[in-house]
């Protein structure tokens, strides 16, 4: 039996894991201690925090492993590309894993192959964090570089904000300093995709449904995203720039991006796939399942990404609007074709956190149907027959 290892036991993980049991393997799975969800699903579990490189690569030495993947996380993608280097499996190495984890290392490595970034600068102290509104035009974003689900990430419009910014960026990371780039003002969308054998298997773009705190969250997706054939081919351009820059291969690829004046604009490149149900909008609208694809790669069991059909799909997150008890949580959808998933991650009597970033989630809607217009009044309709209260 084929041994495969999953980092992560969280919500987004949940389908990896279910999809490597169906497939008839062995999982062994590690995540840090804590109420997730994936820990009953797999066969064997490690309480390791994912980010400990060394202790990773001993544990899937013992295991002798066969393959190791994540989904959703970036915080465990340096581990990934570490034991792949280590054990020679399938997947990105550990020179790109820290290239496209570090997103100071990332913007260097951008600027030097080409690729259409913003204006930047690294900040490690709060004087040159006041620098930065000399040397780059505002508003700015400042950004940790080791975080995910958009945790330290916050707008800047002037300099007088600059003591806060500075203040909540270094509450998340572990790291000495950070970057303050320029906020391109645009229209912001993401891509999926998949780099396997050094080829591109293929490209998604998708619209992004946007919540704005300390900076834009993404809350939901959309395909098919319409952009004209020149935005198009720019995307490409891209992402196959952004692969050599990050040295990308065997890996799923989640991009951020600003559309500006028809320009394409690379916020981030990750080497691993989306959170936000991104992974199931691959699956719906090309026809394949992507999770048993991402699989396969990371075994070297040739994956296929046939794209057999293109049906327009969407999800959107449930979300509280403040913290504290859940006291109703009632779904009065009737089932219907077009609903694929309405899921909860949370019961009646349990404490939720205000929104704030990709984890202070509720739950989850996916839905399909004959055209984009057709899917988004669907979704709507559905979030409007559920019911969450909080006290």
């Amino acid at each position: 039996m084929r041994k495969l290892m999953i980092l992560g036991a969280g919500i987004s993980q949940v389908p990896l894991i279910k999809t490597a049991k169906e497939m008839g393997l062995y999982v062994v799975l590690l995540s840090r201690q804590g109420n997730y969800p994936g820990f009953s699903l797999a066969d064997k579990v490690y309480y390791e925090d994912t980010t400990n490189v060394d202790k990773i690569v001993e544990i899937a030495r013992i295991e002798q492993i066969d393959g190791i993947c994540t989904t959703g996380t970036d915080v465990a993608v340096k581990s990934i590309g570490k034991v792949v280097d280590v054990l020679g499996l399938s997947g990105l190495s550990y020179e790109s894993s820290q290239l496209s984890t570090n997103k100071w290392e990332m913007k260097k490595a951008f600027m030097e192959h080409g690729v259409r970034t913003s204006k930047f600068i690294k900040v490690e102290n709060k004087e040159e964090a006041y620098r930065a509104f000399e040397v780059l035009s505002p508003p700015l974003i400042f950004k940790a570089l080791d975080s995910g689900a958009s945790r330290g990430i916050v707008k800047v419009v002037d300099a007088s904000q600059a003591d806060y910014a500075f203040e909540e960026v270094r509450k998340v990371t572990k790291l000495d300093y950070f970057i303050a780039e320029e906020f391109i003002e645009g229209t912001e969308f993401g891509a999926q995709a998949f780099v396997y054998d050094n080829e591109i298997q293929f490209i998604m773009p998708h619209g992004d449904t946007m919540f704005y705190g300390d900076a834009g969250v993404p809350i939901g997706h959309y395909v098919p995203y319409y952009l004209s054939n020149e935005v198009v081919e720019d995307i490409h351009n891209q992402i196959e720039q952004s692969t050599r820059a990050l040295c990308l291969n065997n890996c799923a690829i989640n991009a951020d991006f600003i559309l500006k004046d028809q320009k394409v604009y690379v916020l981030e490149i990750g080497g691993r796939a989306g959170a936000t149900c991104l992974p199931e909008l691959v699956s719906t609208f090309y026809g394949f399942n992507y999770y048993e694809q991402m699989i396969k790669a990371a075994l070297h069991m040739d994956p296929v990404f046939h794209k057999q059909t293109s049906q327009p799909c969407a999800c959107e997150l449930l979300i509280a609007e403040k913290s504290g008890e859940i006291v109703k949580l009632e779904n009065g959808n009737e089932s219907h074709e077009d609903i694929i998933q309405i899921s909860f991650d949370y019961e009646i009597g349990e404490t939720i956190s205000k929104f704030k970033v990709g984890t202070d989630r509720i739950g989850q809607i996916i839905v399909k149907g004959a055209n984009l217009e057709e899917v988004l009044r669907r979704l709507e309709k559905v979030m409007e027959n559920i019911k969450v209260t909080v006290r």
